[in-house]
């Protein structure tokens, strides 16, 4: 038979159909949403990460790989153990501070969810003697004084960044059983039991520190939350509503 022939005999053949990727986990496709949201909120910019544990083996988490969160899909999720040092795929394509996850999440084992962002209305906090305190009923969750990991305490002069465990275990140590910390010139981590309230916490921390700068630039005196009024506030952080409306938000578009 000519070429030709077997040519024109084939493109007639019907297409075989293309077999379908398995559709991702559900806690990927959770966290794929927790990417684009945050970016969404203004939480993470072009930088910054979410990442959450394995709840079927501790010891390990999925994190995305080194790019915008608010680019992340199914197919850019790594899975790395407590080492930081992935499973399976490239450790080039890897955050360079993946580090803060894997060290909180040997550190704490009951923090499932870990943000790490850069939000500019933080790190005035992290810089100066104003400890960030709650000042509405949304931010009730976090623990005064909010905590600041100091990198020169633990590595001397650097660039700033997480870049292994060594970094990762102080910044751990200076969270202690806290909700979140902030990091002196860089930023802040949050962690949560779950994907939903580490988004609310961030956010919601992000909020307060916005509301706080406001409050002190009126020039009288800020009334803080009461210990027991941020208590009772912060029992209740489930965000579940914020979820589905920053999730609506999104499909929205």
């Amino acid at each position: 038979m000519k070429p030709a022939m077997f040519a024109a005999i084939l493109s007639a053949l019907p297409a075989l159909p293309q077999a379908k990727k398995p559709a991702p986990p559900p806690l990927i496709q959770e966290l794929v949403l927790a990417n684009r949201i945050l970016a969404n909120e203004g939480v993470l910019d072009a930088y910054g990460h979410v990442s959450i544990r394995d709840p079927n083996n501790p010891n390990h988490y999925w994190l995305a790989k080194h790019m915008a969160a608010g680019t992340v899909t199914a197919s850019d999720i790594i899975e790395y153990d407590l080492d930081s040092k992935p499973v399976s795929g490239d450790p080039s394509t890897g955050y360079t501070e993946r580090f803060i996850h894997g060290e909180i999440y040997r550190a704490r084992p009951d923090v499932m969810a870990v943000v790490h962002c850069h939000s500019p209305d933080l790190i005035p906090f992290a810089v100066s003697s104003v400890p960030l305190r709650p000042v509405y009923h949304m931010a009730g969750f976090l623990e005064t004084p909010v905590p600041v990991f100091e990198i020169r305490s633990a590595a001397g002069i650097t660039d700033m960044l997480i870049r292994n465990p060594e970094l990762g275990r102080a910044l751990a140590q200076t969270l202690g059983q806290k909700p979140a910390a902030l990091m002196r010139g860089h930023g802040a981590v949050v962690v949560a039991p779950n994907l939903h309230v580490v988004a609310g916490r961030a956010y919601y921390m992000n909020m307060n520190a916005r509301l706080q700068q406001q409050a002190v630039l009126l020039g009288g005196s800020v009334t803080y939350l009461d210990p027991q009024e941020a208590a009772k506030t912060g029992a209740q952080d489930g965000f579940e509503r914020a979820w589905d409306y920053w999730k609506h938000k999104l499909n929205s578009k």
